[in-house]
């Protein structure tokens, strides 16, 4: 049984550890594999659109061009150490940016290519009066581009993995970047007695 002394320094500890960790800007996870996952993606992605959304640049867009910026995602590189599908972490940046509502969104130049060709396949079989026209695309202001990037740290035993994410939001038209991204996630993974 717990005398009372202990169950206040059992109360102080708890408190000063959320504390802790509220302070803390690095998001720390524990998973079986440490690896970068879908859970990583979708948060990650969010939290970037969040930020993006409630800087200054927009709302000075909007003023000079009297409506919602355009954008297009880039390239997303992985820079790390492991096998990361950059094409599902791009997936659930578009779907945030056309959640937002705050934001036109334009397909990537895949999906362009496969749309112009239906173009041209309905200019030869279509009726005139559905066939959709050439030249009438909506061009993007700005791109969506950056880097997954990791760093590991092992020692006896326990490895932890530290994921950054940097992205960048470019005006297309002067090159000039409007926003800077940055989201971090810290990954403890400690081995088993099975393997590594």
């Amino acid at each position: 049984m717990l005398k009372r002394g202990s169950i206040t320094y059992l109360w102080l500890a708890l408190v000063l550890g959320l504390l802790a960790g509220a302070c803390s800007s690095v998001e720390e996870t524990v998973d079986l594999s440490g690896r970068w996952n879908d859970t990583d993606s979708r948060l990650v992605s969010e939290a970037m659109i969040t930020d993006v959304l409630s800087r200054a640049w927009i709302d000075q867009y909007r003023a000079r061009k009297g409506r919602d910026p355009v954008v297009i995602v880039g390239a997303v590189r992985n820079r790390s150490e492991e096998h990361i599908n950059t094409r599902t972490f791009v997936s659930d940046l578009e779907r945030a940016l056309i959640n937002s509502g705050e934001m036109a969104f334009v397909a990537g130049s895949g999906e362009r290519e496969a749309l112009r060709e239906e173009r041209k396949d309905q200019a030869a079989h279509a009726s005139e009066a559905t066939a959709k026209e050439e030249g009438e695309e909506i061009g993007a202001d700005f791109m969506l581009q950056g880097a997954i990037n990791t760093i590991v740290d092992r020692i006896d035993g326990e490895a932890v993995k530290f994921y950054q994410v940097n992205l960048e939001l470019i005006d297309i038209q002067s090159h000039r970047k409007v926003w800077i991204g940055e989201k971090k996630i810290k990954k403890r993974v400690k081995r088993s007695r099975f393997r590594f």
